[in-house]
């Protein structure tokens, strides 16, 4: 498995409307990926947003992060969305997991 981890804050005067038509595109298309696994973001108290996706192996994820239409929209975000962000990649990370027996 490899992990990408998109932390981020958007500048203050984004277009709302077309960053979520943004995103939401963004998401259909990964998830059409070879070697998509999963997506969630996460947004905290203060606007920083963490969104995690999960691949099947770094070779899925960069074919993932070159993908014209995500590099056109990376350049966007570049542009007009984010004021700041770092991305941090992961490749077999090690897990832990836990299930409760009444679960």
């Amino acid at each position: 498995m490899f992990l990408v981890v998109f932390r981020n804050r958007k500048r203050a005067d984004i277009d709302a409307a077309a960053y979520a038509a943004d995103a939401d595109r963004m998401e259909a298309l990964a998830r059409v990926q070879p070697g998509f696994l999963s997506f969630k973001s996460y947004t905290a108290d203060d606007g920083e947003v963490i969104a995690l996706s999960e691949w099947a192996d770094a070779e899925a994820a960069r074919a993932w992060g070159s993908h014209p239409d995500h590099a056109r929209t990376q350049a966007r975000g570049r542009g007009e969305y984010y004021a700041d962000y770092t991305l941090y990649t992961c490749e077999n990370p090690r897990t832990h997991r836990y299930e409760s027996p009444a679960a």
